[in-house]
């Protein structure tokens, strides 16, 4: 499964890695050099990033599954369980 960006982001991250260059490391690439940096660590670099993101979403939803029998669990037969009213002689 490649990860792909929406256009909008994808120019966004382009924009970012060219002031990165140009703020952090005194040079300037162009368009072309930045997209394809982009490609590489799409291609590289996220599916790493992707995976761990999903293992984490799934060890939380498996921990909200495992709470479900706290959270949504009902006591059966209480009637008999109940305070009995008093009787009358």
């Amino acid at each position: 499964m490649s990860i792909e960006l929406p256009r909008e982001v994808r120019q966004q991250a382009v924009q970012s890695i060219e002031r990165y260059f140009d703020e952090e490391l005194g040079q300037r690439i162009g368009n072309i050099q930045a997209g394809a940096m982009l490609n590489f660590f799409l291609q590289e670099i996220a599916p790493s990033v992707y995976n761990h993101a999903i293992r984490d979403a799934q060890e939380r939803l498996l921990g909200r599954v495992q709470e479900l029998d706290i959270e949504c669990h009902e006591d059966e037969f209480m009637h008999w369980r109940s305070p009995a009213p008093p009787r009358r002689r």
